[in-house]
C-alpha cells in the first residue's frame, strides 16, 4: 500500500498553515489525492512541498515556482529544466546582491544623519 500524509502531518513537518497547502493547491502547484473531504499527499507531493518552500525561503514569486514545476513536469527534459532553473537563480541572485547594496548605502546615510546629529549637539552644548 503506498504512503500518504494527511494535511495536518504535513503542516506539523513543514511548520506551515493548512491554509498555505490549500492555496498551493488553488494555484496548482500541488494536486494531492481526494477521498472525501479528506486531502491525501503522496510522497511526491510531500517533496514538491519541501521545494515550493525552498523556492519561497529564497525569494521566487509563485509565478517562479509554477514555472519551474511545470518544466520538470514537461519537456524540454533536463538540460532545459537545469537552465532555466540556473537563469532564475541567476536572477534571484543579482535581485539580492542588488538589495544588499541598497542596504548598505542606506546604512551608511543613516551613519551620517546621526553622526551630523551629534556633530550638532555637541556644538550647541548639548551632552549624550
Amino acid at each position: 500500500m503506498d504512503k500518504f500524509y494527511t494535511i495536518t502531518e504535513l503542516t506539523r513537518e513543514f511548520g506551515v498553515s493548512t491554509r498555505t497547502l490549500r492555496f498551493y493547491e488553488d494555484e496548482g502547484l500541488i494536486n494531492p489525492e481526494r477521498r472525501g473531504r479528506t486531502r491525501l499527499f503522496r510522497p511526491a507531493d510531500r517533496r514538491l512541498i519541501q521545494e515550493i518552500l525552498r523556492g519561497r525561503r529564497i525569494g521566487f514569486t509563485i509565478a517562479e515556482i509554477r514555472d519551474i514545476i511545470k518544466v520538470y513536469k514537461d519537456p524540454p527534459g533536463e538540460v532545459g529544466q537545469l537552465e532555466m532553473l540556473m537563469n532564475k537563480v541567476i536572477e534571484k541572485r543579482d535581485e539580492l546582491r542588488q538589495k544588499r547594496r541598497d542596504i548598505e548605502e542606506t546604512l551608511a546615510e543613516l551613519d551620517n544623519v546621526e553622526e551630523a546629529c551629534l556633530t550638532r549637539l555637541a556644538e550647541i552644548g548639548v551632552g549624550t
